[in-house]
């Protein structure tokens, strides 16, 4: 038998995956979660019908997510990680022996037993010490803390359905309250390339920017998400992505990475020129 999955990216564009087997599949209170082994991508998570995560290229977006500000920030100690509880974000953090505490906000307590059994390359550290996981709303978990994070990241599924809270003004305003007077916050803004998701990246860039004094986005490059092309939103209260970035302090950690390097640091964040208008047009 001939299996696939496939992705809608828009309604004339599908990404497909050969599939082996069906791990797994089951809806839970929130969602419905599948668990594919697929040939070229390896074991593949999947949520209400969209891609999270491929053993393929995972390292990509958990790198590049969690080094930039990581290395930016010059005593990053208290994180808070909010969305998908797969792991891998936790992983790379766990890697820094400075950090000192790494909260984890999933809203779905499936998901962390799922990526336990199937994907555990990802969500090997889940149960460091030093990792605390709460199984709530990212939001109101944030009214409860103020100035407590050094580090916010917003590892979140798209702004569509579940997870379009993770996307409002309200929602960032509650991060910046959240955040020491340094703090820096990270989320995923999605693909520019296809209309809608253009528009969301958008709307999202636009509230970020009107309530931190340092908003800027960057890129990368993901095999296995919409066109291929992937934005991250940095925003802080003090530091600037490459000013305030010492290079030479993030590799004397010694650190072993498969995407993120020192030198892309600094280039992922020079983008082309239809999308610095797209976010122009909105500041």
């Amino acid at each position: 038998m001939d299996l696939w999955f496939s992705e809608n990216h828009t309604e004339n564009v599908k990404f497909s995956l050969r599939v082996e087997q069906q791990l797994f599949s089951a809806e839970s209170e929130y969602q419905r979660i599948d668990v594919f082994d697929s040939m070229e991508f390896g074991r593949v998570l999947v949520l209400d019908g969209d891609i999270m995560l491929t053993e393929r290229d995972e390292f990509v977006y958990d790198e590049m997510i969690t080094h930039v500000p990581m290395a930016v920030h010059p005593n990053p100690k208290n994180i808070l990680v909010i969305g998908v509880g797969d792991g891998g974000v936790v992983k790379e953090l766990t890697r820094y022996d400075s950090v000192e505490s790494i909260d984890l906000v999933e809203m779905d307590p499936m998901v962390v037993e799922v990526c336990k059994k199937y994907l555990p390359n990802n969500a090997c550290q889940l149960d460091n010490p030093r990792v605390h996981i709460h199984y709530e709303n990212g939001l109101k978990f944030l009214r409860r803390h103020e100035s407590e994070y050094d580090i916010i990241i917003i590892d979140s599924p798209d702004p569509f359905g579940p997870s379009e809270g993770l996307f409002t003004k309200e929602f960032y305003g509650s991060c910046y309250k959240a955040l020491k007077d340094d703090g820096i916050m990270v989320n995923q803004q999605g693909s520019p390339f296809y209309r809608e998701d253009a528009v969301a990246m958008q709307r999202s860039h636009r509230r970020i920017a009107s309530t931190f004094p340092i908003a800027r986005t960057y890129q990368a490059h993901i095999p296995s998400y919409a066109a291929g092309y992937w934005l991250f939103g940095f925003a802080s209260k003090k530091y600037h992505p490459i000013n305030s970035f010492d290079g030479a302090k993030w590799r004397s950690l010694g650190l072993k990475t498969k995407y993120y390097t020192t030198k892309l640091h600094i280039g992922c964040f020079y983008l082309p020129a239809f999308l610095e208008e797209m976010l122009l047009s909105v500041e």
